[in-house]
């Protein structure tokens, strides 16, 4: 029997337990596992366990995930806590505070994008009224593929 907290509480949870008490997929988490933002040991029974200070990083990997940020960042800002604690309150500042950041600059692109949807976007495609106007012979395409109208908008406002 594995070693307990409190009266039925373990310290030690099965992949299942994990899964079912984070809402995560089995296969997640051993995706997590592979990609080192997780950890699990072997009990004598050769069966993987993780420690509940697990949910909580399980938690914060989902977290950071909603509001965008890559599996690799989130990997590299975890990658300096111990895997034997939960993560702390004042872990979670440090790391809020700079995903805060991320997020916000994230909005503001998202925002500038959204406001420039209903003109032309300078795809080449030169089919709505304005886009003779404003991308005539398709001139963009010698700043790259893409949106390029959109996108230097979009890049304008959010710079300033």
């Amino acid at each position: 029997m594995s070693e307990t907290i409190h009266e039925g509480i373990r310290r030690e949870l099965s992949v299942g337990e994990i899964a079912r008490r984070s809402g995560v997929a089995v296969s997640t988490l051993h995706f997590y596992e592979t990609k080192g933002l997780i950890e699990s040991y072997r009990n004598r029974g050769n069966q993987r366990r993780y420690r509940r200070s697990v949910l909580r990083r399980v938690a914060v990997i989902k977290v950071a995930q909603k509001t965008g940020i890559p599996l690799a960042e989130i990997r590299d800002a975890l990658s300096v806590l111990p895997h034997d604690r939960p993560v702390t309150a004042k872990d979670w500042r440090r790391l809020s505070e700079t995903w805060r950041q991320k997020l916000d600059e994230r909005i503001s692109s998202l925002t500038a994008l959204r406001d420039h949807l209903t003109g032309c976007i300078g795809c080449g495609c030169l089919s709505m009224t304005d886009c003779p106007l404003r991308n005539p012979y398709d001139v963009m395409s010698d700043k790259g593929p893409g949106p390029v109208i959109l996108e230097e908008e979009a890049g304008r406002e959010y710079a300033g």
